[in-house]
């Protein structure tokens, strides 16, 4: 009798669903994240610029695309969590195991997603008030903030949004709260984008970006944006599965992924010509990593007029960016754990959240407060990133090209496309998406080098 309870419970939570519109903004927010901000500029500083960008699109066109309506049609098809998705679309048994990868793997990379989330909170505010901006030594600054307790302060603002967000149900908190956040998004990416442009010199950092030089791309480029074009659409991670659980069945899958591209490579742009012509402006290396937006760009914009308010602004974008994928990746486990263990969406939230606030504290603490916490020379903070992002990922989209490619019976009918585009997104999983993603497993695990 409880389990029968459990279950109709289980039944009223899952009849929640995505409007056509909120499905769209809210996938697009799960891709509108950091990495697009920070690690798309840095690689692209790396690898020449322009060219790399192209081919960027071109990966993401020709792969990102096929594995991103896969994972949706699965989803929609299974209703029920990433862990099931597999099972209840059509597949043995013996697909659990990738199911309850797509599980773990963006509760995992939440515990330290949220960490620098924080990071973006304390720095939109110290941008405003002007404390960011009150010392020339910004390396200094960010070397003192993350030695401290202040980042696991901010850690669990970050998580508590996230966690107020998602407690609000489907349609109730996570759709609204893209459909308010990402309009502004868009808005903020306009403003420092005409702010970037008309900078001084800003002229050889648009022609950087936007002026293709073929000559620098290498084999490990194409690697690399393929990565990129791959990890940026949060595939592999058990997302998209989730919230294609949520999407009416008149929904286009097939225009809907083409909306969730369009959102990420936008985005994705106007990033590289803020990025771009405010680094080249103010002679700073594009392709520093993660201290370049930390600690090279505080120094731009304090040279800059009305530089804490645009500053500020930039660090709000970025906050934004954080808490709408990480919103996202939350809810992956709560809907697991609303179906496998029957639990209410408020105690699922709760508890996994706390969780996931306590495992991410040993990686704040791996980068400043205590240094020990290193093992072969990575924090970590870096280990939990490596294992994530460069194993479990690729790995996750691997198999998904799989099931769908060769054991999914019910992909035609569940992926809505017309015969031909069929034929086309078939061969795609079939015979050049697994063998790309492999490549991309083997380079981000260490295995293939150049």
């Amino acid at each position: 009798m409880n389990q029968f309870k459990g279950e109709k419970s289980l039944l009223s939570e899952k009849k929640e669903r995505f409007s056509s519109s909120g499905f769209i903004f809210a996938a697009i927010g799960s891709s509108v994240g950091l990495g697009n901000m920070w690690k798309f500029p840095y690689i692209t500083g790396e690898n020449g610029g322009a060219a790399f960008f192209l081919l960027f699109i071109v990966c993401l066109v020709l792969i990102g695309l096929p594995v991103l309506l896969a994972e949706l049609a699965i989803g929609r098809s299974g209703r029920g969590s990433a862990a099931t998705s597999f099972i209840r679309a059509g597949g043995g048994k013996g697909w659990k195991a990738a199911g309850i990868l797509q599980v773990v793997a963006p509760f995992l990379i939440l515990s330290f997603y949220i960490i620098v989330a924080g990071w973006t909170l304390n720095y939109a505010v110290i941008a405003f008030n002007g404390q960011l901006f009150s010392t020339t030594d910004y390396a200094g600054q960010f070397g003192s903030f993350i030695s401290g307790y202040m980042p696991i302060v901010w850690q669990g603002v970050a998580m508590l949004i996230t966690a107020g967000v998602v407690i609000l149900g489907v349609s109730g908190g996570i759709e609204k709260f893209n459909k308010v956040l990402i309009p502004g998004l868009v808005v903020l990416l306009i403003v420092l984008m005409i702010r970037a442009v008309t900078l001084p010199g800003a002229g050889e950092g648009v022609s950087f970006f936007l002026k293709p030089d073929f000559s620098v791309l290498t084999a490990e480029s194409a690697l690399v944006a393929l990565g990129h074009a791959f990890f940026s659409l949060s595939l592999g991670m058990g997302i998209l599965l989730t919230y294609g659980s949520y999407v009416d069945k008149r929904q286009s899958l097939g225009s809907a992924a083409l909306a969730i591209g369009a959102g990420d490579l936008v985005y994705a742009f106007i990033a590289g010509l803020i990025i771009f012509p405010t680094t080249f402006s103010f002679g700073i290396a594009p392709d520093q990593g993660p201290s370049l937006i930390f600690i090279a760009l505080p120094a731009a914009f304090s040279a800059m007029p009305f530089g804490s308010f645009f500053g500020g602004l930039f660090f709000i974008l970025l906050a934004i960016a954080a808490l709408t994928s990480a919103v996202s990746l939350l809810e992956v486990p709560v809907s697991f754990a609303m179906e496998r263990w029957n639990w209410s969406r408020q105690r699922a939230v709760w508890v996994l959240s706390l969780i996931c606030f306590l495992l991410g504290i040993p990686s704040a603490m791996s980068l400043g407060m205590f240094p020990e916490l290193t093992f072969g020379g990575k924090a970590l903070f870096d280990w939990m990133d490596f294992i994530t992002s460069n194993i479990m990922l690729p790995l996750g989209g691997l198999l998904i090209t799989i099931f769908a490619g060769y054991f999914w019976k019910g992909a035609a009918e569940a992926a809505g496309l017309q015969a031909g585009w069929f034929r086309v997104w078939l061969f795609m999983l079939r015979y050049v998406a697994p063998v790309l993603v492999f490549l991309v497993l083997l380079h981000t695990s260490g295995i293939l080098t150049f």
